[in-house]
């Protein structure tokens, strides 16, 4: 399933029009008509403002896991230091600033190099 397909799917799913994410969004009507009729895809400069409307999470729009996925850890994992501090600094963040972060990680691990 393509990003335009999964927004639509879950724009759907939250009873919402594309007049009233254009409206919420400030993109243009036609720009997500065009996401629709084109099967293209948005920008990565609207992916945090679509997901900050949708109140869903980057990852779940980009790779449809939904928000309340969780990752079992191998209990003999040992984080050093830094570690620790990145996930202590993380769990600090705030909501919207935590979906920053992990679409950035997420569009860092699928650059090619």
């Amino acid at each position: 399933m393509t990003i335009s397909e999964r927004l639509f799917n879950i724009m759907n799913e939250k009873g919402m029009s594309m007049p009233e994410l254009s409206r919420l969004t400030g993109i243009s009507r036609h720009t997500i008509f065009d996401w629709q009729r084109r099967s293209t895809n948005p920008g990565a400069d609207k992916i945090m403002i679509i997901c900050e409307v949708l109140r869903i999470t980057p990852e779940e729009l980009l790779m449809g896991k939904p928000d309340n996925a969780t990752i079992d850890f191998d209990a003999s994992v040992v984080m050093d230091g830094t570690e620790a501090e990145l996930v202590k600094e993380y769990q600090e963040l705030s909501d919207s600033n935590k979906r920053r972060l992990l679409a950035y990680m997420n569009m860092l691990q699928n650059a090619k190099e």
